[in-house]
């Protein structure tokens, strides 16, 4: 059975009308508001083309199985043919399913399942029509140092019910994939064996048999085209029998197994299949195909878009992040880092001030014993010290290292003769490398040569309980262990571990960072986003495993300290009270404190309670009950603690230039519609368009700078919504190389929609003061991953606080964050936070068109399914979604980038090499994979792309962060590839980029009052698409650089600073030697 995924598989989201026979339905099917999101918006519109996917019959046409996340999660569900009756077959929250298929007698289905919300490796699993939990029949086998398990789909019975047809691949998905993938086999009912069927080129997938034992009919590729073949079972012979047709899912999640189902007709005489977006009737042997008319009228109901506007802020820089906040030992004084700057202040209320003027990096501080110093750390391009300072911001720091190194989280011992801080070489941080040749030292306090601890893996930092002759730290899989300062008597203390993902094999999540109290009975535990209290047993022997994932039944007591999130944890100097930060907030926690509010909101919610099964309380109405019940439950999640918060308030000067610049002479694409401008001004007041007309009909005042651009084209910045320009974590960068190399390309603005780690919370705010070039750095912040594991939308809630009440920021990536209902807790969340979530697009076109109806604004990634059809282009379009399909990473076969390292040699590039270091141009450019033309798979995407705009729909700019800056100009060119106009093109990378994150109002276009981002280019992008990539000048914020060198040339004249990589590169001399 075939149906429309927006019709069918989406209305059974909603109840069936009741039939006239309303009592005698079904009385076990499940409650229909499970899932919480409601609807509040309908589209319409009417289509002769479809997106499949399959559904399967019983054989006495009596019920229907079909796969459903009605309940809140996907499930295996029955209904009568009409729709009625349904009924949920399997239960569970974190299973996916493919291909239910009827065994021949009718009492059992044979489906597909994997498990997690990533999954891609799947069972076959043999499930009673009746209930019960079924069973695997081929199970996914995983262990150390086995191969990667066997991978099951599509199963199909033939005449004989022992044997089951079936595709089988080693390993889940995976990219720039090389063939053959899949073959064909048949599963033995009875010995539990497999044997192979088919050894083909393309693979083969999704067979299906024809009752009579005659025929086999199956999907292969052939010269990048799928076809379906067709098998003589009696001789082996096989023919093509229909060629092409859709194409087939195997490089990509195949979440909807690898081909759309179908079948053959009862007497075996065609087979009834989808392509091209139509239902065609197939006949067996000849091939000959009828198509079979169909229309569908969809009314969809949607969820609430929540698409916000958002002013880009141009007031003065609130700091967003303190780093490594650490009190005073008599707890009177706040030493932290902000904007890589050394700070102190009083608590509770004092205002931070700075200990030095120097213009190098300043981080981690450390306090002595005696709270008479603060150790820190500095960095340059030249390399870093350990210094010391005197707290009261009136003496000069002290360097306590000779040698300059990369030098990481310093820490006094007990006794304060000495400071044991990370050291690691200086040239590999420079490049960005992370842990090579790092090692504990130790230095003399009052300075001297470091002396070796011992190497570490660089998970954690190093700390002291009151023993001052042990140090510890976290070494991840090792866990938290201690040593002495010769590196001997190496003790494993404990490991922490949190979220496991549901996928076989799968193990718990190693805690971030493990920190122990100083009386050495507890540690401070790092997992995920949260921090956790958790007791320190001796237990002796192999090293104890707690995890805090559900701290009741963890194996020794723990508490959750925060429902929101934390980093930067540590104990006070007595070990009394734990502390951490998060965004510009500091807090700390008192055990003792909690514990007896706890005792005591223990005792008030049971008296509550108690008082709710009074007859007093019985007594009342009804409504009166109800109210009262809802409080009690409420007043019952309220924390009995909270943390003592202390906000730190740092407001620095954003950079903004000063005075009038006019653009004379150049043909400027406004993005205001479609008004072309053939030679006109531009003019330009500190950072903002006062002007844009015809050429001498501006607004310039006298004195205004002119500068000449005849004949050259201005068009807005680039707006990359899906850019991941990651900087250095940890100890920052001087200069991020990516920034400028975005920027040097006309990127005026990103978003990066996951950034790891909140570092950048501290780099966006430098690029803001003008410390660091770049463009807007726009982010989502850590992403919203599946690991959150979410129990309610009041969890949700809380979590997603972190970024609307912390970071401060706008939008959120929701990244695969869990099941239907988990995700719609995160989008409800988000509209009460006043964030725009986008969603990480996964590879499952299932949960993409699920984003759609409830209301995401944003989707990233190529939707796998190509092409698109009317029904999901008219659904995509009306529901205001911005999809970013990411051309460079394409899914369903091989990434474009390759096409264009294939094609464009970046390795020699002048350009290139000013603002790329050599070894990221080596690792792009010198050894790629290899795919024939036709392979490529972008120009199918960016026409359902061009298919989704021409429908009124947004499209979005997504380099990927795979070459940063000329990167998203391969992306727009690949975008053209797909028969989208050059015009249209320009407006995805600037217009429709600013409506994605919400800043249309000042971004995107150029118009009078909106923000001075613009490109001067020296050739028409009109004309053609890769002219833009004749970069002439970039303007952002109203300074205007040379697109080749990014010096700027108003209003400052100022050569861009020296590089590290610049001239690094081995001499003529030395290549005579070889």
């Amino acid at each position: 059975m075939l149906s429309l995924v927006v019709a069918a598989f989406l209305a059974v989201q909603q109840p069936p009308p009741p039939p006239p026979d309303s009592t005698k339905r079904d009385t076990t099917q499940v409650k229909l508001d499970s899932l919480p999101l409601k609807m509040a918006r309908t589209v319409s519109f009417e289509t002769s083309e479809a997106t499949w996917m399959s559904l399967d019959v019983s054989p006495d046409g009596r019920r229907v199985v079909f796969l459903s996340d009605r309940s809140g999660a996907e499930n295996v569900w029955l209904c009568d043919p009409d729709g009625s009756h349904p009924k949920a077959l399997t239960k569970g929250a974190t299973n996916l399913y493919a291909s239910p298929d009827w065994t021949p007698d009718g009492s059992y289905i044979v489906v597909s399942r994997t498990s997690g919300f990533l999954g891609s490796t799947y069972e076959l699993w043999l499930i009673h029509k009746d209930g019960g939990s079924g069973a695997a029949m081929l199970r996914v086998q995983t262990g150390p140092n086995m191969p990667p398990p066997m991978n099951t789909l599509g199963a199909a019975f033939g005449r004989d019910p022992r044997y089951i047809w079936v595709s089988r691949h080693r390993g889940g998905f995976g990219y720039n994939l090389d063939y053959p993938l899949w073959q064909l086999a048949i599963y033995d009912r009875q010995t539990g064996r497999l044997f192979t069927q088919t050894d083909m080129y393309g693979s083969a997938m999704r067979p299906v048999l024809s009752s009579d034992g005659k025929w086999l009919v199956y999907a292969t590729r052939y010269d990048a085209e799928t076809g379906l073949r067709l098998r003589n079972l009696a001789s082996g012979d096989e023919k093509w029998l229909v060629y092409p047709v859709t194409r087939d899912d195997q490089e990509s999640r195949f979440t909807r197994d690898l081909y759309p189902g179908y079948s053959f007709t009862p007497d075996n005489q065609a087979i009834i299949v989808s392509y091209g977006g139509k239902i065609h009737r197939v006949a067996v042997p000849s091939g000959q195909v009828t198509d079979i008319p169909f229309t569908a009228k969809v009314d969809q109901q949607l969820g609430p878009m929540v698409h916000l506007p958002i002013r880009v802020d141009t007031g003065s820089v609130l700091v967003r992040q303190i780093r490594d906040a650490s009190p005073s030992p008599d707890g009177k004084r706040l030493a932290f880092s902000a904007l890589d700057r050394l700070y102190v202040m009083d608590l509770p209320n004092g205002t931070p001030r700075r200990l030095t003027n120097d213009s190098v990096k300043e981080q981690v501080p450390a306090w002595s014993p005696d709270g008479q110093w603060l150790a820190y750390v500095t960095w340059t391009d030249a390399g870093g010290t350990l210094n010391k300072i005197k707290p009261d911001g009136r003496s000069r720091p002290v360097r306590l290292t000779a040698d300059s190194a990369f030098y990481d989280t310093p820490v006094w011992s007990p006794d304060g003769a000495r400071i044991v801080v990370v050291k690691g070489p200086r040239a590999p941080r420079t490049e960005e490398h992370f842990g090579p040749g790092y090692e504990i030292v130790w230095v003399p306090a009052a300075g001297g040569a470091a002396t070796r601890i011992s190497p570490i893996n660089a998970w954690g930092r190093p700390h002291f309980s009151r023993d001052p002759n042990r140090i510890y730290i976290y070494e991840g899989p090792e866990g938290l262990v201690s040593m002495r300062y010769d590196g001997t008597d190496r003790r494993a203390h404990i490991r922490v571990t949190g979220y496991t993902s549901p996928t076989p094999g799968a193990e718990a999540n190693p805690a971030g960072e493990i920190i122990i109290s100083p009386d050495s009975d507890r540690v401070l535990a790092l997992v995920g986003n949260y921090v956790y209290l958790v007791t320190l047993p001796l237990i002796g022997g192999q090293t104890p495993v707690v995890n805090v994932s559900d701290p009741s039944s963890a194996a020794f007591p723990v508490k959750r300290l925060t429902m929101i999130g934390g980093d930067f944890v540590g104990w006070t100097n007595d070990g009394r009270q734990a502390f951490w930060s998060i965004g510009r907030s500091f807090l700390k926690w008192d055990p003792v404190v909690a514990d007896s509010m706890d005792k005591i909101k223990a005792r008030t919610d049971s008296i509550r309670a108690d008082s709710l099964k009074t007859d007093a309380f019985k007594a009342l109405a009804d409504s009166v009950q109800k109210r009262l019940r809802s409080r009690s439950d409420s007043l019952s999640k309220q924390p009995a603690y909270e943390p003592a918060r202390v906000d730190v308030t740092i407001r620095v000067p954003r950079d903004v230039p000063r005075g009038t610049v006019v653009l004379r002479g150049a043909r400027i694409i406004s993005m205001k519609g479609d008004e072309v401008i053939d030679n006109g001004d531009l003019v330009v007041t500190d950072n903002r368009i006062v002007s844009v007309g015809a050429r001498g009909g501006g607004n310039a005042p006298a004195g205004a700078r002119i500068i000449d651009v005849t004949g050259k084209t201005i068009i807005p910045g680039f707006v990359d919504v899906h850019a991941h320009p990651w900087p250095t974590w940890g100890i920052h960068e001087t200069q991020v190389w990516k920034y400028l190399a975005n920027l040097a390309w006309g990127v005026t603005t990103t978003r990066d929609p996951q950034t790891s780690t909140t570092d950048v919370l501290t780099y966006a705010d430098l690029v803001e003061t003008g410390e660091i070039l770049g463009p807007r750095i726009f982010h989502t912040g850590p992403g919203v991953f599946w690991s959150e594991d979410f129990k309610s939308l009041e969890d949700t809630r809380q979590a997603l606080r972190r970024y609307s009440d912390f970071y401060r920021i706008h939008t959120i990536k929701m990244y695969m964050t869990g099941n239907r209902k988990q995700r719609q807790w995160v989008i409800m969340a988000a509209k009460e936070l006043g964030l725009m979530p986008t969603i990480e697009g996964g590879l499952d076109f299932k949960m993409n068109l699920t984003a759609v109806i409830d209301g995401y604004p944003g989707s990233e990634h190529s939707y796998p399914i190509m092409p698109l059809y009317k029904d999901a282009v008219q659904l995509v379009a009306q529901s205001g979604i911005t999809y970013t399909p990411t051309l460079l990473v394409s899914y369903g076969g091989p990434w474009s980038e390759n096409f264009f390292y294939e094609r464009y040699d970046i390795h020699d590039n002048a350009k290139v090499r000013r603002f790329m270091p050599h070894d990221e141009i080596d690792q792009r450019a010198e050894r790629r994979p290899w795919f024939r033309e036709s392979e490529y798979v972008f120009p199918r995407i960016a026409a359902s792309a061009n298919a989704i705009l021409q429908a009124g729909g947004h499209i979005g700019l997504g380099g990927h962060g795979q070459m940063d800056g000329l990167g998203d100009h391969w992306e727009l060119w690949a975008m053209a590839a797909g028969g989208m106009s050059n015009h249209d093109v320009l407006r995805v990378a600037t217009i429709h980029g600013a409506n994605a994150i919400g800043m249309e109002q000042d971004l995107g276009s150029l118009e009078p009052g909106k923000l001075a981002d613009l490109i001067v280019l020296d050739a028409n992008p009109l004309e053609d698409i890769h002219n833009t990539n004749t970069v002439r000048y970039v303007m952002k914020n109203g300074r205007l650089y040379e697109g080749e060198t990014l010096n700027e040339v108003w209003p400052r004249q100022r050569q861009l600073p020296r590089m590290w990589w610049w001239g690094t590169e081995p001499g003529k001399a030395a290549e005579t030697l070889r």
